[in-house]
């Protein structure tokens, strides 16, 4: 045997290094495939979570569904007793109201144009309802067009209508949306008397909508209500970019 090889040390060095480097050989695989395996896990995890969010959002949509059918439903009652002509006209208007939430039900998005529609149409509704004592201004200001969760405003506009109160003989609502490159603004203001409204309790449909915002909008939107002696507000900030 050559010299070197029956040096003990350099054998033992020699071993060393080569149990050293299959060790680090079989660490990087096993790092690798642990890797692997908690991406996979992270990702079905994500998965599950994304899952989860579009049951919570579906199940608030369908919440919100029946809430506005049955306030629609005692608005044509209401009519239907008293053997009102404009009850077949009601009834339409509900009938083209339906139609658009059916379609859009199971999208997570429609565009703004639409969900505007939607709110005149409602507000044509409650015009018959009110007739002469009802004061509604809707004014847009639309930048840029967007889209939007379905029926998004609508528990804002049914509560204006719902917990409003006319004063000097009329119920007043002034609705505003604003759309810019980064952001929404949409506000809602009706009168109101201390006694029938309050800031804290308006529907389950509001807090259906606080909800949704906060699944689909985390962090990215601001919605804060102002309550005086004659007037209750709601005002809605989203950040588009986020």
């Amino acid at each position: 045997m050559p010299l070197l090889s029956r040096n003990v040390i350099f054998v033992l060095i020699l071993v060393y290094l080569v149990v050293s480097v299959v060790c680090f050989v079989q660490l990087l695989r096993y790092n690798h495939k642990t890797a692997s395996l908690n991406k996979e896990l992270e990702n079905k995890l994500l998965e599950g979570k994304l899952v989860l969010k579009q049951k919570e959002l579906y199940f608030l949509k369908q919440q919100i569904h029946p809430h506005f059918l049955f306030n629609t439903l005692n608005t044509v009652y209401g009519f239907a007793l008293k053997g009102s002509k404009e009850t077949p006209d009601l009834i339409l208007k509900l009938s083209n109201l339906l139609d658009y939430i059916l379609n859009q039900i199971e999208k997570p998005e429609v565009p703004l144009t639409e969900e505007i529609k939607h709110i005149e149409s409602y507000i044509g509704l409650e015009r018959v309802r009110f007739r002469d004592t009802l004061r509604v201004t809707f004014t847009k200001e639309i930048e840029k067009e967007i889209s939007i969760p379905p029926m998004l405003f609508i528990a804002f506009v049914e509560n204006a209508f719902k917990h409003g109160t006319p004063i000097d003989g009329f119920l007043t609502i002034d609705i505003h949306l604003k759309t810019t490159a980064k952001q929404l603004f949409f506000t809602i203001q009706n009168t109101a008397i201390v006694n029938n409204s309050s800031s804290e309790n308006h529907g389950i449909g509001l807090e259906n909508t606080r909800k949704r915002l906060e699944s689909i909008y985390p962090d990215a939107y601001q919605l804060s209500t102002i309550y005086k002696e004659h007037y209750y507000q709601v005002q809605l900030e989203i950040q588009l970019e986020s």
